[in-house]
């Protein structure tokens, strides 16, 4: 009866050593997953930033984060720990090196592509504030020699003293000036003030003539 329950002892042994191996198992392959998620976010932190150009290798282990490398200045050294420094990464071995030989790196490309673009802002300020000289529209509009013409036309249209008229409009520096012909002097004074209440017209210049059309 005892050798029995000896046996019994044994073989229960023996079925529960596998079932903790396996149990630890998954705890392990768990928690390198986890280390493993935490690298690429700091791969993914370090390629969007200035650092990028770069060759950083990161690894995770434990919770530990380390850095290998070479990087051009200390400041880009502290940088890339400090990216290194997210949630789940218990402290950082930083063992990057500062190498002075590599190029300026993309902290100066940054600096210089900032003052390109400065300067392209600068230009395009100088091209809005030419238009600005011209004036905007209640509407917001700029107001241009050919947006009067349109304006001016589109004035003379359903106008009862203009059927049957034939009238171009010229646009020069806000200076409009008005030829072809009308039914009647009503209909020229009446172009010509209607003209003069377009935005932007400095100026009309009335060469119309009475008559049916040519």
């Amino acid at each position: 009866m005892k050798a029995a329950v000896g046996s019994l002892f044994v073989l229960a042994s023996l079925v529960a050593v596998p079932s903790l191996a396996s149990a630890a198992a998954p705890q392990t392959t768990t928690a390198a997953t986890a280390d493993r998620k935490i690298a690429d976010r700091i791969e993914t932190r370090l390629n969007a930033s200035t650092l990028k150009s770069f060759n950083i290798d990161v690894s995770v282990d434990g919770g530990v984060a380390r850095l290998s490398g070479r990087v051009a200045s200390d400041a880009e050294r502290r940088k890339a720990e400090d990216l290194a420094k997210i949630q789940g990464v218990v402290r950082v071995d930083n063992q990057l090196v500062v190498d002075t030989s590599l190029p300026k790196g993309t902290m100066e490309t940054v600096k210089e592509k900032t003052r390109a673009g400065a300067e392209k802002t600068k230009e395009g300020a100088e091209v809005v504030a030419d238009k600005t000289k011209e004036g905007l529209s209640k509407s917001g509009e700029v107001i241009t020699d050919g947006w009067i013409t349109t304006r001016v036309h589109s004035k003379f249209i359903d106008e009862d003293l203009l059927k049957d008229s034939d009238i171009s409009v010229d646009t020069k520096d806000h200076v409009v000036t008005l030829r072809g012909t009308v039914m009647s002097a009503a209909g020229r004074a009446r172009a010509a003030e209607q003209a003069k209440e377009v935005e932007g017209v400095h100026r009309v210049v009335d060469r119309i003539t009475i008559g049916p059309k040519k």
